[in-house]
């Protein structure tokens, strides 16, 4: 790996780069589980469950900037901290990161629509693929659950490795060391 942007991120910043990011993953959930808890429980109008943000700022809800925006950022921090990951925490990784390629597909498409303003399928709005089938507050509970539990599984692989992929992370994650390979490469062991 090289000492580069890519290479600290993914080495000495890898921590407070995944927990970051994290951050930022675990405040979309919240987002969608409020709007959820709103439309399920309280029963509100899905047009008025619009989440904790969405109260204060409506248009976040229907900004496909925005929800584009969050693909984008989600598809790129899974693939820039993506080198950080060995072993099985590596594959899990890698599903999430193509499982929300997908995501980022479905939105672009949602975005391209609103600002052409030609809507795919005849809707009066923006139509996403598979929000043919499903609703889209349920497609994307759907979409952002089928990401999320492969990053858990690779969190949790990640801080609990084997040992042969202990020695191949570089990351100082979990307490780990770095691996020898980089320590020697930045002048130690």
């Amino acid at each position: 790996m090289s000492n580069g942007f890519i290479g600290a991120l993914n080495g000495r910043h890898h921590c407070v780069a995944l927990s970051g990011f994290m951050v930022v993953v675990l405040a979309h959930w919240a987002e969608h589980l409020v709007q959820a808890y709103q439309i399920w429980v309280l029963g509100w109008p899905r047009p008025q469950a619009r989440g904790v943000l969405g109260e204060f700022y409506p248009w976040l809800v229907t900004s496909e900037v925005m929800h584009y925006g969050y693909a984008l950022l989600m598809l790129v921090g899974l693939f820039l901290l993506r080198p950080g990951f060995a072993g099985q925490a590596r594959t899990w990784w890698t599903i999430a990161l193509a499982l929300q390629f997908w995501h980022h597909i479905e939105h672009l498409l949602l975005l391209i629509q609103a600002q052409t303003g030609h809507f795919l399928f005849g809707s009066a709005a923006p139509t996403s693929l598979l929000q043919v089938v499903y609703p889209r507050v349920e497609l994307h509970l759907f979409y952002n659950s089928v990401v999320f539990i492969p990053m858990v599984v690779a969190m949790y692989r990640h801080l609990r490795p084997s040992a042969a992929e202990e020695q191949a992370t570089v990351c100082t994650c979990a307490g780990r060391r770095v691996a020898p390979a980089l320590a020697v490469s930045r002048g130690g062991v």
